[in-house]
């Protein structure tokens, strides 16, 4: 098992550049940057590879779904095209978003299939694959994509191989339950896993997970991936890795 700190929710008492240091130093060999855009791109290239770092996964600046912002969504994700070669990093998390208010679900969806096949078309021949994340209501009202089915009949309709899903196990588990069987049924098309426990999306071990069946689940699968760690720690981040690296034995 491959895990990946989450620089985002991970090390957040330090400034942002000296988070790949100290990913490194609790034991990651991987990292993922969500929106790494304040900082020139070259320089962070540099702070992996002295850090020895692989960047594993980052997201799309403008969110996808949201009507009249097409051309700044493609903007963004010319961007994004850009951090991803330079940091060669495998992956673009293409971000749904949420619905604007009084726009009507069936428009935002539309927009979003429509963004997303424009960028897959875009990205063809780059090496750099595109993922779709499913979030749950609770935490994400009015998200764009709700449901793994969802996410995975998107990615089937654009009919790119070179695009599939991200499978938060937060919020699967939050949004929809039946989380072993949903990772065995959609990991033919699950490019990346993000993993934290409900309720309080806290490493795994501290809540409801049964964390065994979950890494077992993968294994038996003969996933090869990176699994992104993003959740807020509640105690030493290189004891949290300890403990994930047990769970997943």
């Amino acid at each position: 098992m491959r895990f990946a700190a989450n620089l985002k929710w991970l090390f957040t008492e330090l400034p942002f550049e000296q988070r790949f240091d100290a990913a490194a130093a609790a034991g990651f060999t991987g990292v993922e940057c969500p929106a790494p855009y304040p900082f020139p791109a070259a320089g962070l290239k540099r702070r992996l590879d002295d850090a020895g770092l692989t960047q594993v996964l980052l997201n799309t600046p403008v969110p996808a779904c949201v009507p009249g912002r097409a051309a700044e969504f493609r903007d963004g994700f010319d961007r994004a095209l850009d951090y991803a070669t330079t940091l060669e990093s495998e992956l673009v998390h293409v971000l749904a978003g949420t619905r604007p208010d009084g726009v009507e679900h069936h428009r935002v969806f539309a927009q979003f299939v429509t963004n997303l096949a424009w960028a897959a078309e875009r990205s063809r021949g780059t090496g750099i694959r595109l993922v779709l994340e499913a979030q749950n209501e609770r935490d994400a009202p009015g998200f764009a994509l709700t449901t793994q089915a969802q996410a995975a009949a998107v990615a089937e309709a654009v009919g790119c191989d070179h695009v599939g899903l991200l499978f938060d196990v937060y919020h699967v588990q939050a949004g929809e339950g039946g989380l072993v069987h949903r990772l065995r049924t959609f990991l033919p098309r699950i490019f990346h896993v993000q993993i934290a426990d409900p309720p309080a999306r806290t490493e795994p071990g501290t809540g409801e997970i049964g964390w065994p069946a979950v890494f077992g689940a993968l294994r038996d699968a003969g996933y090869r991936g990176w699994i992104g760690c993003e959740y807020q720690p509640t105690t030493a981040i290189d004891a949290t890795l300890a403990r994930l690296e047990e769970l997943a034995r």
